[in-house]
């Protein structure tokens, strides 16, 4: 099993070290801690203040127009020498176009979600791109294992925003996906401490992606009214909805009892559209409007309480995955 930190000692001065496992290699980072490529959270910012802690940072291209994931990747080639990669929803409306641009200024890692990899991940790697795919249940690992990706992400429901329609919590999943592929496997989804890391790595994860407590950090593009918001969450505070749409995990904001009251009546796929309006997403992540706007957070936000720098966030995560393993070590 590959480890993600070793030699830990919390009584000596020894420096705590990296054991180089299959993610660490594949994409040259660090430490194997990639930020989620978030909606209206994941820009130049986060990103590259991720990278640069040792992480993989990745764009939100899913909240970008074309012309501004050009100017995301500039500024990250000037904010970080560290690698970093892109997040594409393979749904997006103009994944043509973002492809091309990804290709042409020279991208190096992509991860894709909400599709299927089959596509893209061939043109992808003709241009030299490293290609992760996002899934939600074994079957579609070994798809992914089929089209060729050079890692798998699964994620549990526990996660913010869209989720796989199976409602599969990431400790169910991530030992079921380790056996249906030998890809390199990222767990994700509820994973915001060192010793849900550790835990993670227990069940055959070689990396975690993180969410939630990227999407509150300092650096993240979220308005403060969000942030704000995420952190005075309690237990059972968000749960899944729109399931005629797509399963996704908000807040139980008004915006939310709204859609949770039409769901009870039966309300079909375009009545939920007509109540969500447009851009609900932007309006609740990125403008602020925490009562009329769509509020996606992870299940893990009750247990986050401030709002940190990344540099902080990444110390803690590796100290409290360095005690936790010496703990249950000594």
């Amino acid at each position: 099993m590959c480890r993600f930190f070793t030699n830990f000692a919390p009584k000596s001065k020894k420096t705590t070290t990296m054991k180089k496992n299959r993610i660490c290699e594949l994409f040259g980072i660090e430490t194997p801690i990639i930020q989620g490529g978030m909606v209206w959270c994941s820009g130049w910012r986060l990103a590259s203040a991720v990278s640069n802690a040792g992480g993989l940072g990745l764009l939100g291209a899913g909240s970008m127009h074309p012309e501004t994931l050009i100017e995301h990747i500039r500024k990250m080639n000037l904010a970080t020498d560290k690698p970093w990669g892109i997040n594409i929803p393979l749904m997006y409306p103009e994944i043509g176009r973002l492809m091309d641009i990804i290709v042409g200024e020279g991208v190096k890692i992509v991860f894709t979600s909400a599709g299927s990899p089959k596509k893209y991940t061939n043109m992808l790697h003709e241009a030299g791109i490293k290609v992760a795919h996002v899934v939600s249940s074994s079957k579609f690992a070994k798809k992914c294992e089929e089209a060729g990706v050079d890692a798998v992400v699964a994620e549990g429901f526990e996660a913010g925003g869209h989720n796989g329609r199976e409602e599969t919590t990431t400790m169910t999943l991530i030992p079921q996906v380790r056996q249906a592929t030998t890809l390199p496997l990222i767990a994700a989804g509820g994973i915001g401490s060192g010793a849900a890391m550790l835990a993670a790595e227990a069940l055959g994860a070689e990396g975690v992606q993180i969410g939630t407590l990227f999407a509150l950090a300092k650096e993240s593009s979220a308005s403060d009214a969000f942030k704000t918001m995420c952190t005075s969450l309690q237990e059972g505070d968000t749960m899944l909805c729109l399931k005629k749409i797509s399963p996704t995990r908000l807040v139980k904001n008004q915006l939310y009892t709204r859609i949770a009251e039409a769901e009870e009546k039966g309300a079909d796929a375009e009545e939920l559209r007509e109540i969500l309006g447009k851009a609900a997403s932007k309006r609740g992540i990125f403008e602020g409007d925490t009562d009329g706007g769509e509020i996606e957070i992870g299940q893990i936000a009750s247990q986050i309480k401030t709002i940190d720098s990344v540099d902080d966030i990444m110390a803690r995560l590796k100290k409290e995955y360095e005690e936790t393993k010496y703990i249950l070590t000594r």
